[in-house]
């Protein structure tokens, strides 16, 4: 079954282009200020005249726009790519027009245009500065061949020649170019650099988590090792000096059950620190129902999806990180489903894919952009309302991450309920060519040479 791309269009993250809401209404009742004082000053001040009218209602224009954002949206919101230069368009489009009432390219405050150009060029994609680029260079085509004149004296007309018309178009045309092109390059090694900075950041703080926590999974191990193994001994004793058909008999079973399943996840949290086996490899359906297997005794559904073209089905080694990470997944979408969980597969040339579907509450707004993190408490169980300390998607994530996957972690749309988790790598990562024959030859004389020893050693 493939598995379903659209409920994952937009993976968890900052947006790499934007423009902050709040920082672009404030700049913009900047321009209503200065655009209003200098209308005013220039007609009754200097006594110039031009439809002075008709340009305050295109600055009224600019603070109504203002205020329907700031009423349509809240303070911290940040617009999306399309939105900034949809609104930097606007001002564009807005400029041009009092710029037709005031004079057209002959207005000193014609250089206002790389105004829009230099923020799109600091804070969006080339494609938007681009397209802001050509409309400021269509405005100015436009202004260069009709425009009202400039307000000036009334015994004094101001003609500019074709010649410097033509200059100022071209002057502009080559600002637009070198400057944005020279902003936009700057901003973009500052945004790489950044980017840099904080995955290196992220990096080190989960490594350094992961290492604490591993210092402190071999300690719980060792210490739950020997009261788990009494339990254990006590519960086979009770179990078999119990009488048959006792009505305690499934509760003894059972508590002995999860005593060894305590004791396989301490086993299988020591080993993650070991390296793949040499020969050690599986299909990706047998490894799904190896994760899924000790999670199925505890009264939810699990269905395990695979695409009926079972062709080329990668192999993938027996990963302890891989194995932990997909079953703390799974174990947390069984704690919290109502009825079923469902484990979908899917793979081709290019990519391997697991998604993991519950239909419980789903995850909680206030923390679906953090999940991921430490100490991030993300659900309540549906059994007695507690939450866990927030680490086993942490763990888990890096975990998975470490191999080379990815995680994109969100709810199932509205109607549905639930939550879904896409675990995703490039095939290449599991590409494991068969060794040479005489490394299998060496493997398999190690092997030999060690079971050698290790008899000896017993037999002394």
């Amino acid at each position: 079954m493939p598995v379903d791309a659209d409920l994952f269009v937009r993976p968890i993250g900052p947006l790499r282009y934007g423009l902050r809401l709040d920082t672009m209404i404030r700049l913009r009742w900047l321009v209503v200020l200065g655009q209003s004082i200098t209308l005013i000053a220039v007609h009754w001040g200097l006594g110039f005249d031009f439809p002075i009218w008709r340009a305050l209602v295109l600055v009224a224009l600019i603070a109504a726009t203002n205020l329907w954002l700031r009423f349509r949206y809240p303070r911290p919101h940040r617009l999306n790519e399309p939105a900034s230069g949809m609104l930097l368009a606007l001002d564009t489009l807005q400029l041009s027009a009092l710029l037709y009432l005031t004079g057209g390219v002959d207005n000193p405050f014609f250089a206002f245009y790389l105004a829009p150009l230099l923020i799109s060029a600091t804070a969006l994609s080339p494609r938007t500065t681009i397209l802001i680029g050509a409309l400021v260079t269509a405005m100015v085509t436009v202004l260069s061949l009709a425009s009202l004149p400039l307000p000036w004296y009334l015994d004094n007309t101001i003609v500019f020649p074709l010649l410097y018309r033509a200059s100022e178009w071209i002057a502009m045309f080559v600002q637009v170019a070198f400057i944005g092109l020279y902003t936009w390059k700057i901003a973009d090694e500052n945004r790489q650099v950044a980017d840099a900075l904080a995955a290196t950041e992220l990096v080190l703080e989960r490594e350094q988590h992961l290492s604490a926590l591993d210092g402190l999974a071999a300690a719980a191990a060792h210490e739950l090792g020997t009261p788990l193994a009494t339990i254990a001994l006590v519960g086979r004793e009770i179990e078999r000096s119990m009488p048959a058909g006792a009505a305690y008999a499934d509760d003894i079973r059972l508590l002995r059950q999860q005593t060894e399943r305590c004791r396989a996840i301490l086993a299988r949290i020591t080993s993650l620190g070991s390296g793949d086996a040499p020969f050690d490899r599986m299909p990706l359906s047998q490894l799904i129902d190896e994760v899924v297997g000790p999670h199925r005794p505890f009264g939810t559904e699990i269905a395990v999806l695979l695409p009926e073209e079972r062709g080329a089905e990668p192999e993938i080694a027996r990963n302890p990180g891989i194995l932990y990470g997909l079953g703390n997944l799974i174990e947390n979408a069984v704690d919290f489903a109502a009825k079923k969980v469902t484990v979908s597969a899917d793979w081709n040339a290019e990519k391997i894919e697991i998604l993991i579907v519950d239909d419980g509450p789903g995850f909680a707004d206030d923390v679906i952009d953090r999940i991921g993190e430490p100490y991030v408490s993300i659900r309540k169980r549906k059994a007695d309302g507690l939450g866990g300390l927030g680490l086993g998607i942490f763990i888990a994530k890096t975990l998975l991450e470490r191999t080379g996957a990815a995680l994109t972690i969100r709810n199932r749309p509205y109607p549905e309920t639930g939550a879904t988790v896409l675990v995703h790598w490039p095939r290449e990562k599991f590409k494991f060519e068969a060794p040479p024959e005489d490394e299998i030859r060496s493997a398999v004389l190690n092997t030999e040479a060690n079971a050698s020893i290790a008899t000896d050693e017993a037999a002394e």
